[in-house]
């Protein structure tokens, strides 16, 4: 179903990847490293890697100076979307939004349901916007990156998808200021 325009020329985006865990170090990530690997092998470019633990005001600090950033245009979140105790991600980014890409989730949930059926319930994963940042938050497993990258990031972070794409619409996100 994806329609790519080869007649156009690529343009990378630069993503930042943060993975929440009170457990993960940067030798046993496999999800933000997944996601980074992902994102480098579609052309795009890793702005940062960083691991925060599960705790609002960290993840929340970490998203603050990457949304002020002006060589980040994208944030890419794995952990912390489950409902437990710890699980702190959605209510950590959710206010740094000004728009919220409910579209994200939705879709996110279909091809998770095609996969693990009703156990998709169990994410909170979301998207939005805060100050021309694109933010999306996935679950913590390399499954549910690889769902969230090869079924709507790969080809919405590629301004070659048709009919439309984040990445054209990025230079309007910020018109109302």
């Amino acid at each position: 179903m994806p329609k790519i325009d080869e007649s156009r020329p690529f343009i990378p985006v630069r993503i930042a990847v943060l993975t929440v865990s009170d457990t993960r170090t940067p030798k046993d990530d496999k999800s933000g490293t997944l996601l980074a690997e992902m994102a480098t092998e579609a052309g795009h470019e890793l702005a940062e890697h960083a691991i925060a633990k599960d705790d609002v005001e960290e993840i929340r600090d970490q998203l603050k100076r990457w949304i002020e950033a002006a060589d980040v245009d994208v944030v890419i979140t794995t952990g912390g979307t489950g409902f437990t105790g710890r699980d702190v991600t959605p209510e950590a980014v959710r206010p740094l939004f000004e728009k919220e890409i409910d579209g994200f989730s939705t879709i996110f949930h279909m091809q998770s349901y095609e996969k693990v059926g009703t156990s998709t319930i169990q994410s909170r994963a979301c998207g939005g916007v805060a100050n021309g940042t694109y933010i999306f938050c996935v679950p913590g497993s390399p499954g549910a990156c690889k769902d969230a990258w090869h079924g709507i990031l790969k080809w919405q972070l590629d301004n070659r998808h048709r009919p439309c794409n984040f990445v054209e619409i990025m230079p309007r996100l910020q018109e109302h200021l």
